[in-house]
């Protein structure tokens, strides 16, 4: 949703991608969109300007930095009063710094501009944690960065007890650039107005993709910041405060292949563990759960996906439905007009024919706000802990390869007492594994219990907050259907049969 508060000192804002590119580049998004040429000292700022989203779109966008919550919109065009959930406010987990802690430490992502392939995020840190430098930091951040930042954490043993959050998905525009690329192909086969519509619609859709994955990198930093453990990481402290660029370069052949090899050994090593049996009932338990629990959730998100896809669908087809009424009302007037016997009602049947269509288009309104809801509160959040599952079947791997060394250690504590060799060593040895495995078990066992909190109140949440949307959207549909059909039989009446 796009936008404007002026009791917000601090607007957030994305800067559609292309903007600062050449003009004369063949994969400019303004050669596909734009109808005039451009002109620099034009350029309208929508922090100062009120113009409408097709005026204002390829400049400045503003991101509302109030917390997420549900708004009931008064839409004057559409007569009806809509529910809206803005994808750059939505969190599909809220995060809260310790209650028993002084420390505070505050990170969200103030502006995001998208420079072709690459997305630079502007990352605000508020913090009166007196190891940084400043209250107050401000550090411009690649994709590749958090990436770095995530693979710091899933390299540091002493996180082996943790939950570790996933990595943000990288940022892929290239579904939206496909469809404007061949919306300008397709000009020449369309009318103005159609042209003018479909290109606000695809902008809006590249603009709610956009927002969205600001959104799931500003909820990694969260969520690493809210932990206790992840929050004292020297790396993050470098993620956050260091001005300069990380010099974060992509790993190469070599690297690649070595990472491909570990994931390979660690799915060999899964299967081969399967089998062991846990000293302790509530891993064991856990670890049947989660399997189990992750197939069905990836199972649940693929079908939300389908169900959002087909919402989308059955909104584009109210487009299309109205459109080919619109041509409809075109033909009878013209052929009216061009008769030899005279139709007195062309007039009428035209503003008939033009009333459905635009109920048809708010109809369609209505149906893509609902895809765009069931798309945040139902898919997201399932996509969400999606990840999480496999972030804690991570952790049980973690864990039960430390038990396996810890057994191992024993048999070999075993044989060094048998064979009366090396057995200072062995007991050296059979301590650390003993201590790494407990001290790994107790953290473990914090985490995947905070785990099931934290999925608790955030499906709780989200689906409630669906719920009540789609029962107001719901009304808002059957109160415009109704409105429709009072005006359409007075319409009906004023006709000469």
């Amino acid at each position: 949703m796009i936008s404007e508060d002026n009791d917000v000192e601090k607007s957030k804002k994305i800067i559609h991608p292309l903007d600062l590119s050449s003009p004369n580049d063949e994969d400019d998004f303004h050669d596909v969109l734009n109808d005039e040429p451009n002109d620099e000292s034009k350029k309208e700022n929508i922090l100062t300007n009120t113009s409408t989203v097709e005026d204002i779109y390829d400049k400045n966008f503003l991101l509302s930095s109030a917390p997420a919550q549900l708004k009931i919109e008064d839409n004057d065009n559409d007569g009806e009063n809509v529910v809206e959930c803005d994808e750059r406010n939505h969190r599909t987990e809220e995060f809260t710094m310790d209650g028993e802690s002084d420390v505070s430490l505050l990170v969200d992502i103030s502006d995001a501009l998208s420079e072709r392939d690459k997305v630079k995020y502007t990352i605000h840190t508020k913090t009166n944690w007196n190891i940084f430098a400043k209250p107050e930091m401000s550090v411009v951040r690649e994709h590749s960065e958090f990436l770095w930042l995530h693979n710091c954490l899933e390299e540091n043993k002493d996180y082996a007890g943790l939950i570790i959050p996933q990595a943000p998905p990288k940022p892929d525009f290239d579904a939206s650039r496909e469809k404007l690329q061949k919306l300008g192909e397709g000009e020449a086969t369309m009318t103005k107005e159609e042209f003018k519509k479909m290109k606000q619609e695809l902008e809006q859709e590249y603009l709610a993709t956009f927002k969205k994955t600001v959104a799931m990198h500003e909820m990694f930093l969260c969520r690493l910041a809210s932990h206790p453990v992840f929050r004292n990481d020297k790396n993050f402290k470098v993620f956050l405060e260091y001005e300069n660029d990380l010099s974060v370069r992509n790993k190469n052949k070599k690297e690649m292949v070595g990472s491909f090899w570990k994931k390979m050994t660690q799915s060999a090593d899964e299967i081969l563990l399967s089998g062991q049996k846990d000293v302790d009932d509530f891993f064991e338990q856990e670890k049947n759960f989660l399997v189990d629990y992750h197939t069905h959730i990836k199972e649940a998100v693929n079908k939300s996906d389908r169900v959002a896809h087909h919402r989308k669908n059955i909104a584009e087809s109210y487009v299309k439905f109205a459109n080919d009424i619109v041509k409809f009302a075109m033909l009878e007037s013209a052929s009216a007009t061009n008769s030899i016997v005279t139709n007195t009602n062309h007039k009428s049947d035209a503003k008939f024919i033009g009333a459905f269509a635009d109920t048809l288009e708010r109809l369609k309104k209505i149906e893509a706000r609902v895809a765009t809801d069931e798309e945040l509160k139902e898919a997201d959040t399932l996509r969400y802990f999606c990840r999480e599952s496999q972030a804690a079947k991570d952790l049980l791997y973690r864990r039960t390869r430390c038990l396996a060394n810890y057994e191992a250690s024993n048999k070999n504590l075993e044989r060094a007492r048998a064979r009366n060799k090396d057995i200072p060593r062995a007991e050296r040895e059979q301590a650390e594994c003993c201590k790494k495995f407990e001290e790994l078990s107790e953290v473990a066992k914090k985490e995947l219990q905070e785990l099931k909190i934290r999925k608790v109140k955030s499906f709780k949440r989200n689906l409630c907050d669906l719920v009540e949307m789609e029962i107001k959207h719901s009304k808002s549909q059957l109160t415009l259907l109704q409105t429709a059909l009072a005006s359409l039989k007075d319409e009906v009446n004023t006709i000469n049969v």
